[in-house]
């Protein structure tokens, strides 16, 4: 399953826009409950304006979170962003760090947070357990663990280190786009023969083509289509 998911998404990034660690990590934050689309509606001018640590710790709270409106519980946004780069200030010299330990010391940030930023910012490989990697390799029959620390743990056995990143950037992609929560596109999935948990939504291949989203949707009924 994993062959064919390399196959079908050679391609798998973060979505989230950012050019640095911070830009990255704020984004993460703000994804919460939210999509990535969304958030990369709101970044580009937040941050224009925001493009420091300090200058979140320094916030004027009103005006942030006139930023962060449009991308749900924005209060809780803004309070979380500016605890985050005083936190960045007082203990790090307004740097993100690199370390999975120093990164899950600041509000707001736990293993799934820390671990997108190692894997995309500076390059160490981590899984990011999120709600679309947990379900599906649960559905696979990959881990039965619920826990997301647990899931990350059970999954960093069974493929090598150097590949985590990758991992979770195609189990993600794969997620959003045929393996829904509600209505997985199984008649048009191209991990369908190798899948325990096939028959969970439609089996037919035209209606479940209906059902994949994305700008890889023409390449994902290419490799799935019936031969």
């Amino acid at each position: 399953m994993k062959r064919c998911l390399d196959d079908v998404y050679p391609d798998a990034h973060c979505e989230l826009d950012f050019t640095t660690p911070l830009e990255l990590l704020v984004a993460v934050v703000l994804s919460a409950q939210t999509t990535d689309v969304r958030v990369n509606l709101v970044t580009p001018a937040l941050f224009k304006r925001y493009r420091t640590a300090a200058d979140y710790a320094g916030a004027d709270r009103t005006e942030l979170e006139e930023y962060l409106r449009s991308t749900g519980f924005y209060r809780a946004k803004a309070n979380s962003v500016m605890g985050l780069g005083a936190a960045l200030v007082e203990r790090f010299g307004g740097e993100v760090p690199a370390k999975l330990e120093d990164l899950v010391t600041l509000p707001g940030v736990g293993r799934k947070t820390a671990n997108v930023v190692l894997g995309n910012a500076f390059d160490v490989p981590g899984i990011t357990v999120d709600t679309h990697f947990g379900r599906l390799v649960r559905r696979w029959g990959w881990t039965a663990e619920e826990d997301p620390v647990k899931v990350e743990h059970a999954i960093g056995e069974l493929i090598p280190r150097k590949e985590w990143t990758m991992l979770s950037h195609r189990v993600i992609f794969h997620g959003r786009r045929v393996c829904h929560a509600k209505k997985p596109a199984c008649g048009a999935c191209p991990l369908a023969k190798d899948c325990p948990s096939y028959g969970t939504g439609p089996t037919g291949f035209e209606e479940a083509a209906k059902l994949v989203k994305g700008e890889e949707k023409d390449h994902i009924l290419a490799l799935a289509a019936p031969r």
